[in-house]
């Protein structure tokens, strides 16, 4: 995350704000570049191994 980003999403949040609001937006924007980059870099995990997955977090 560039600090371009994080002075965009402030100037974006409303006049009064709880920091909390201001870091899980943060958290989030930062999640979704890092899901696109490995999308563009084909480092994907397919349906069948997500459902895989799924099924081990119940034990």
């Amino acid at each position: 995350m560039t600090k371009d980003k994080v002075i965009a999403t402030v100037n974006e949040m409303p006049t009064n704000f709880d920091l909390d609001m201001l870091v899980e937006r943060l958290i989030l924007i930062d999640k979704v570049e890092k899901g696109l980059e490995q999308a563009d870099n084909d480092v994907l995990t397919s349906h069948d191994e997500v459902k895989q997955l799924v099924k081990t977090w119940s034990k």
